[in-house]
């Protein structure tokens, strides 16, 4: 294994069939790490399989509905039972509702973001730390947003599971840095499928977004937010912990 690398990891991707997680398993299987593709929709988890498989990575395809804990604890025994161990766990997956003010949220739009979000999250690290525990080293990178810590008009609920999100991160952080694991968390901005849909859905918004946003553009999967991923998932983040990246090129200073 390198020092500040990947090679020779095993990291699970949730949501990896697409957008940023598609991205971050391409650009860390390019780097050495054996990918375990956990996805709710089988036709995608196939796709990246297949795409990985073709660039030589080692790669395990577990169907996993991050809101189902025994599905995240079969697909961690897979994990286990294929690769012997599991270096990485990348948090990425999480269900969308369509927006609502706080006014308008309903409890079941609360119930499929904190069911896909916070609930999620804490089953997988929950799965993920007594063999991180035992190999004395861990690394766990959950996703968060800018949209909560800003407190962005029209997503109550979104919002309130995203900063749920960021608490279990701080937590854990102190919980489980004697246990040679770090936890830390990305905001991401960038061009996934989700952010293209709501950018033509308002055209002039997005344009006023990126007129403002200090790089001007929004990142891409696997060229500004997996390597950042990367870096959280190596050695070299050993004394980085219970942090929030905002790997979004400057764009939460306009919010």
């Amino acid at each position: 294994m390198t020092e500040h690398g990947v090679a020779g990891r095993v990291v699970i991707i949730t949501g990896s069939g697409q957008g940023i997680g598609r991205g971050m398993a391409h650009h860390l299987g390019k780097h050495g790490a054996s990918i375990v593709v956990a996805e709710w929709k089988a036709h995608r988890a196939e796709r990246t399989v297949a795409e990985l498989e073709t660039l030589g990575v080692p790669v395990l395809g577990a169907v996993c509905d991050i809101s189902r804990r025994d599905q995240i604890d079969d697909m961690v025994a897979r994990t286990v039972e294929r690769f012997g161990r599991v270096d990485g766990l990348i948090n990425n997956a999480q269900t969308f509702r369509p927006t609502a003010t706080v006014a308008e949220v309903v409890e079941d739009d609360m119930d499929v973001f904190y069911g896909s979000g916070p609930k999620g999250t804490l089953a997988a690290m929950q799965a993920v730390y007594p063999h991180m525990r035992a190999a004395g080293w861990g690394r766990i990178v959950n996703f968060a947003s800018a949209a909560g810590i800003t407190g962005m008009p029209g997503y109550a609920a979104y919002n309130a599971s995203k900063e749920a999100i960021r608490a279990l991160t701080r937590t854990a952080a102190r919980e489980w840095g004697r246990d040679g694991i770090v936890v830390n968390c990305i905001c991401p901005g960038a061009a996934s499928k989700r952010g293209k849909d709501r950018a033509a859905r308002d055209v002039e918004a997005h344009e006023e977004f990126i007129r403002k946003h200090p790089i001007g553009r929004l990142g891409d999967p696997e060229d500004d937010i997996a390597p950042v991923a990367l870096f959280l998932c190596s050695d070299a983040s050993r004394y980085l912990t219970g942090q929030t990246l905002m790997v979004d090129g400057g764009g939460f200073l306009t919010l």
